[in-house]
């Protein structure tokens, strides 16, 4: 049986934070491989397999110094999660070579979104009109930073679009592993079967990275696993609905990265459209806070008078 964390608020809004600086590193590097800043310019299948390769080294040596308690694992889980999470990545990487990373992590947060529409169908969860509003409302952000018109639509967003619908699926496995094994098995399970995939997949296309291009990639193996790590544990120490908005970091620093290495400022159609995805989100994640809130007091209220005599065991003895 997995023990949860101790309760820790302040640690996991940081953890939250350090883990959205390392997100964003990631597609800093991948941008960088993808555009021929470091060399010819790798395919998004091979930037994506240097992310599970060197991310697996990693949490490997975690796995092997602290040696967890494993228990056994939802394998159908776990190959649906790391499945949808590989072709994320992918497209993700494929999306930050052709497009500002503002843009791409403004669209990238649509996750939540997506998982949430993905949910009612497959979980069977009823979504009301403040979610529905919310949903909307993002969904209008992503229309606007595709830029929809024949002199500035921007096919290659909606590589970041494909990349948030399959993080939304995601999502819906992640929702469902949660609480059932300890954070480092499901890191390292994840990044193994992520690492088998990726093989397979980049066989076709794979080149002879520079040594540049070596670093970069273990940058981002390492960058990942850090941000997996902190995500993961930051998660297990407070409620999704405390934590959420500081994932949002994410966008500022993606903002301030693309700046400093590649000069790429965000125009007014980039601010209006992220600052449009974020409000729909952040009204999602407000609202999962207030139906959160209102579990928790349901689960605590004391039970009527009635119910409360109905419940008890009845122990008068009855004599002849």
């Amino acid at each position: 049986m997995f023990t949860p964390r101790d309760q820790n608020p302040a640690l996991a809004a940081g953890l939250i934070l350090l883990a959205t600086a390392f997100i964003a590193g990631t597609t800093l590097l991948a941008k960088a491989l993808g555009t021929g800043a470091l060399g010819p310019a790798l395919p998004a299948l091979q930037i994506s397999h240097g992310r599970f390769l060197f991310a697996f080294f990693v949490i490997s040596t975690a796995v092997a110094v602290l040696r967890p308690r494993m228990l056994r694992p939802h394998w159908g889980l776990h190959v649906g999660r790391t499945g949808f999470g590989w072709a994320g990545v992918t497209l993700m990487f494929a999306s930050v070579a052709y497009i500002p990373l503002s843009d791409a992590t403004a669209i990238s947060f649509l996750n939540p979104v997506l998982a949430m529409m993905l949910a009612i169908p497959l979980l069977g969860e009823k979504v009301g009109p403040v979610r529905w509003s919310a949903a909307a409302i993002a969904l209008i952000g992503a229309v606007i930073l595709l830029r929809p018109t024949p002199e500035s639509f921007q096919p290659a967003a909606l590589l970041a679009l494909g990349a948030a619908c399959v993080m939304g699926m995601e999502l819906i496995f992640i929702k469902r592993l949660s609480g059932r094994e300890g954070p480092l098995q499901i890191l390292f399970i994840n990044n193994a079967i992520g690492l088998t995939i990726a093989t397979i997949a980049v066989w076709p296309v794979w080149q002879a990275p520079l040594p540049l291009q070596w670093v970069a990639l273990a940058g981002i193996g390492v960058l990942m696993a850090c941000a997996q790590a902190c995500f993961v544990n930051g998660m297990a120490r407070a409620d999704a609905s405390f934590v959420a908005p500081f994932s949002y970091a994410t966008l500022v620093f993606a903002t301030i990265y693309d700046v400093i290495w590649f000069a790429a400022f965000p125009d007014a159609v980039s601010i209006l459209g992220a600052v449009v995805i974020l409000s729909g989100a952040a009204l999602l994640a407000w609202r999962e806070a207030q139906l959160a809130r209102r579990r928790r007091r349901a689960e605590l209220a004391p039970l009527p008078s009635g119910a409360q005599a109905a419940t008890k065991p009845d122990r008068t003895e009855r004599r002849p």
